[in-house]
């Protein structure tokens, strides 16, 4: 999108760097930013963005989106997931394998990418882990990765088999590329539908006790220690994952983790009602698991937030809690649900660093990865690309379900008044949303 790409000047707002803000404007020109600085001068012709009162950061990285297609073009297709995507201010999509057919092939990779032409967001493929997901065989990891796939993932299941795993470590070190398990040990979580809990008895529906996740956890860093291969954990979700990453980190083992936005923000008592929007895996959590992600995050323990974006279309969703698919939207949502959940734990200059720079280094795309100009995550300095989303911290505004730009509604915010609102987002140097519109 950078060809063609007009003069863009961001006036008025605080560029966020390093988790700081300072007042400075941001002059785009040719998809790179031509400078930063203090009252810069506006070329005949450019297009001015104003900033006022806002946050001006990189663009927003997801390393953990569903976008459905190939195979559930009724809940989300590549299109309407990255106009969501532009929407919540993001850049830079990374889109999971659990398609149909799944994302183990070159050709599947191929055809992602061919849909993906022409979004106003960069969309990066995960690739399986196993032969269909089906944990048995591996996938075709280095023709994968010699296709440029960083990250493999068999998302929605954890690889069950140990030794399995060991092999697909020990393969993707030499390769040079990361796998990012789905912790759910499959054997403790059959049948549940809910976090195992007080609610869950109160509710008469089974659980999944938190020893699901915190088992393969602790299995997978005993095969990291092993192997000394790097490893991605996805959406952790408990106080005793947490305490496990943090010791594994303390050991120097090559970890990294994320937390997304519903499970810093919403608890197990959500599901009082049975309503299946607040169905999700893994399960939204108690309090107390709450509050140690949220203290996770500020103390820098958990890496990035993502928000595994997991679209269902109303007929999925419209089902008894114990039988309706796990999941939610979250991309349009994400950056404000995370500022307001962490209000009081951090600064909103800090989760967008985790938005940011964080997961754009886990997936390989950042400034250690790329060349300046076609970088993802910041920071937004002279030469660097002109990926941008402006934030504005005050905006209120309540969700409407029917609005979203996803073809699905299942959103556990529905007619939740949010502060703090995405204004403008700049995709290689070409202004997508502006006033929080689509204008692509």
């Amino acid at each position: 999108m950078a060809e063609g790409a007009p003069s863009v000047v961001v006036r008025g707002g605080k560029v966020v760097s390093g988790g700081r803000a300072r007042r400075a404007d941001v002059a785009l020109e040719g998809g790179v930013v031509a400078a930063v600085g203090p009252d810069l001068a506006v070329p005949p012709g450019a297009v001015v963005l104003d900033a006022g009162g806002c946050l001006v950061s990189a663009g927003l990285v997801d390393i953990h989106a569903h976008l459905r297609e190939p195979g559930a073009e009724e809940a989300e297709t590549v299109a309407s997931a990255c106009r969501a995507a532009a929407l919540g201010g993001f850049t830079a999509v990374v889109a999971m394998p659990n398609t149909d057919p799944p994302i183990d092939s070159a050709s599947v990779v191929a055809d992602v990418r061919a849909l993906a032409a022409g979004a106003p967001c960069e969309v990066l493929v995960a690739g399986a882990i196993t032969l269909g997901r089906k944990g048995e065989r591996l996938a075709p990891l280095r023709e994968l990765a010699m296709l440029g796939v960083r990250l493999f993932t068999d998302d929605g299941t954890g690889v069950q088999d140990g030794g399995l795993l060991l092999r697909a470590l020990e393969y993707a070190q030499g390769l040079g590329v990361v796998l990012a398990e789905h912790c759910e040990d499959a054997s403790l979580s059959a049948g549940g539908c809910m976090h195992e809990g007080a609610w869950s008895s109160l509710l008469g529906l089974p659980g999944i006790p938190a020893a699901a996740e915190e088992a393969m956890l602790a299995r997978d860093l005993a095969l990291v220690a092993q192997t000394g291969a790097p490893m991605h954990f996805l959406h952790l979700s408990t106080a005793g994952s947490v305490e496990l990453f943090a010791a594994a980190r303390a050991r120097g083992l090559p970890v990294t983790a994320e937390v997304t936005p519903h499970h810093l923000a919403l608890s197990d008592a959500a599901v009082a009602g049975y309503d299946p929007v607040f169905k999700v895996n893994p399960p939204l959590r108690p309090e107390a698991d709450v509050e140690a992600l949220r203290r996770a995050v500020a103390a820098g323990t958990l890496d990035a937030i993502a928000t595994d974006h997991a679209p269902h279309p109303p007929e999925a969703k419209d089902l008894p809690f114990d039988q309706a698919p796990p999941g939610m939207l979250g991309l349009e949502t994400a950056l404000a649900v995370s500022v307001n959940a962490l209000s009081g734990y951090c600064s909103a200059e800090r989760v967008l660093a985790k938005m940011t720079a964080a997961p754009a280094a886990i997936a390989g795309v950042s400034v250690a990865g790329r060349p300046a100009a076609s970088a993802q995550g910041g920071p937004v300095v002279a030469g660097a690309a002109a990926h941008l989303c402006v934030f504005d911290p005050a905006a209120s505004w309540t969700v409407d379900p029917a609005s979203l730009a996803s073809r699905s509604a299942n959103t556990p915010f529905a007619r939740t008044t949010l502060v703090g609102r995405v204004r403008h987002t700049v995709f290689a140097g070409t202004p997508v949303v502006v006033d929080a519109e689509l204008v692509c």
